[in-house]
């Protein structure tokens, strides 16, 4: 094995299911063959790669010989359950061409939505990497409805956001069909032209997005913004990239400026924070004044019950909250000390007032800034 000088240590990719299918209704090998050959050479390089694969479903559809849309979610889980197995086929098939051993991951949003499922579902993928193992993610959709029915997680974006986050990705490559995102429909705009690179994304960048088909994928190109969002977050640096391009995991593993980049909007987060920004946790919400807003964002305080206005939801001690100022604007999310319960009452309150309202006390801050997450 030789030793990478690349740029990138950990890279996450996701093919999408028009990639994979090459727009039509079956897995299309030889562009599968394609990307694992770039994917095979950066692991003989030393690169750690993981990837996240859709095109399940498509299979199948493709197997059972079905040519028209079956409506209702359990059939769209059938169609999971016989394509997921050809899916990974084909993968071991390819990658054992490079005698590269592959491990398949079946996860859920509900796998990632506590503590203990977060670790280990990361200490899993973590030792895979560790062992050369090549492992192939996708969501486990013979029982999860979540990448199947809401259309803002569509085709495994979220999802590989999610698994590149959890592992302190590098690099997250969301390939697909369409070179990237641009200033305008490119279908129906012959002026339309792509943005090479994201400092940050805001309204507008989104608003772009919602007007910015992509393909046939699931959720179109909002959701893959919505992933690279949730990535950039965690300080990994995310690509979205036209698969089809030759040589494109080796060029964009290299540096090469293609497609839509988009720049980590902070630096590496402490796996806790990471999976605390991941939203997935979140069980209420607290709206803060002005003072408490200045002291989070400005001074990198904790944030205290004297400073809380409004609690929404119920949660318990521990839970992950999303934190507003009074305007609506979200500031951070973080795990509180108190349950919404026990917040009702002292919010507003000073801090040594607290054990006189609830009869205990678990400390002065409502979340520490330790345990806070700034967005």
């Amino acid at each position: 094995m030789i030793k990478s000088v690349l740029p990138y240590n950990r890279i996450v990719a996701k093919f999408g299911t028009s990639l994979v299918t090459g727009g039509s209704d079956h897995l299309n090998q030889d562009i599968m063959s394609r990307l694992v050959a770039q994917v095979a050479q950066l692991h003989r390089q030393g690169l750690e790669m993981l990837l996240v694969s859709s095109g399940a479903i498509a299979s199948g559809r493709y197997k059972l010989g079905l040519t028209k849309e079956l409506r209702g979610i359990p059939f769209k889980q059938v169609l999971a359950s016989v394509g997921q197995n050809r899916l990974m086929q084909a993968y071991e098939q390819l990658f054992s061409q490079y005698d590269i051993t592959v491990a398949q991951a079946l996860l859920t949003k509900a796998d990632l939505s506590d503590r203990a499922g977060y670790l280990n579902a990361r200490n899993t993928l973590l030792a895979l990497l560790e062992l050369r193992v090549l492992c192939i993610v996708n969501e486990n959709d013979v029982v999860a409805v979540d990448e199947i029915q809401e259309a803002k997680f569509g085709d495994n974006d979220n999802l590989s956001a999610m698994v590149a986050n959890l592992v302190d990705a590098d690099l997250f490559l969301i390939l697909t069909d369409t070179a990237g995102l641009y200033t305008a429909d490119p279908h129906r705009n012959a002026d339309a032209c792509l943005i090479s690179q994201v400092e940050r994304i805001d309204s507008k960048i989104e608003r772009l997005a919602a007007d910015t088909p992509s393909g046939v994928s699931t959720g179109g190109m909002i959701t893959k913004i919505e992933a690279a969002k949730l990535a950039t977050a965690s300080g990994i640096t995310v690509v979205i990239a036209d698969g089809r391009e030759p040589d494109i995991i080796l060029r964009l593993a290299a540096g090469e400026a293609i497609g839509t980049r988009f720049l980590p909007a902070t630096s590496k987060l402490e796996s806790r924070k990471r999976w605390m920004v991941s939203g997935l946790s979140t069980k209420g919400k607290l709206v803060v004044d002005s003072g408490a807003a200045r002291a989070l964002s400005k001074q990198k305080r904790s944030l205290l019950a004297s400073g809380i206005e409004q609690v929404e939801d119920e949660f318990q001690r521990g839970d992950v909250v999303t934190i507003y100022d009074h305007k609506g604007s979200i500031l951070g999310c973080g795990i509180t000390n108190y349950s919404s319960s026990d917040i009702s009452i002292i919010k507003g309150a000073q801090s040594e007032k607290i054990d006189n309202l609830l009869g205990y006390d678990y400390g002065s801050e409502v979340v520490h800034r330790n345990n806070l997450v700034l967005l």
